[in-house]
C-alpha cells in the first residue's frame, strides 16, 4: 500500500538497452509507480521480460511514444527531466511534485533538446559521472518516496526510528455501506 500522495510516472528517451527499460519498469512496480513509458526508444517486450521478472506489464502501465512530438502526460503531470548538466537541480534539493513523470536519457547520450523543452525541472544525481539508466531511475523514485512519504522520523544516530509514526488525528478511517433501495 502506498504511502505517498500523488501519483508518478518514470520513462526513457532513446533507449537502446532492453534490459534497461525492464530492469526500471520492475524497479517502477516495486515503487508503486503509476505508469511508464518509452520515447523513441527500441525496445522488444520478450527481451526486456528477462530482466522485468515481476512482470510489471500486468500491474503498471506502459506507454510507448514514437518521438518527442508524439510524447503526452495527464494534465498538471511536471516532466521532470534527469540529466547530469551544470544548471540541473541536484537531487537531494529538489522538492517532487505531487504529479510528476520522470524521464532519463539514453545510455551513451543526454536527453533530446526536445524533451528538455518540455521539462518543467531538470534534476540531476549528485555522482561524480553518469549511472545506468535502470540505477539513476532507482534512486529518482527511492528520493521521492523519503520525501513524500510518511515515515517516522529518522534516529539522531545509528539504528532505527526512536518514536512511531503519529497516530492520525481524524482517526481511523470509517466503512460506510449503500444502504439498499
Amino acid at each position: 500500500m502506498s504511502k505517498t500522495k500523488g501519483y508518478f510516472g518514470i520513462g526513457v528517451e532513446n533507449i537502446s538497452k532492453v534490459h534497461n527499460v525492464g530492469a526500471l519498469m520492475r524497479t517502477a512496480h516495486a515503487f508503486e509507480a503509476s505508469f511508464v513509458f518509452t520515447v523513441g526508444a527500441n525496445y522488444a517486450h520478450s527481451k526486456g521480460n528477462q530482466t522485468d521478472t515481476s512482470k510489471s506489464g500486468r500491474n503498471v502501465p506502459l506507454f510507448e511514444f514514437d518521438s518527442a512530438k508524439d510524447f503526452m502526460l495527464p494534465r498538471e503531470c511536471s516532466l521532470v527531466g534527469i540529466e547530469l548538466v551544470e544548471e540541473a537541480i541536484e537531487l537531494p534539493s529538489f522538492h517532487h511534485p505531487k504529479q510528476a513523470a520522470y524521464i532519463l536519457g539514453p545510455e551513451r547520450g543526454s536527453l533530446s533538446p526536445e524533451i528538455l523543452a518540455c521539462c518543467d525541472h531538470v534534476v540531476k544525481i549528485p555522482t561524480k559521472f553518469c549511472v545506468n539508466v535502470g540505477l539513476a531511475g532507482a534512486l529518482v523514485m527511492y528520493d521521492r518516496t523519503l520525501q513524500l512519504g510518511k515515515f517516522a522520523p529518522r534516529a539522531p544516530k545509528p539504528g532505527g526510528p526512536v518514536e512511531t509514526m503519529p497516530i492520525s488525528k481524524f482517526g481511523d478511517p470509517v466503512l460506510r455501506r449503500k444502504k439498499k433501495a
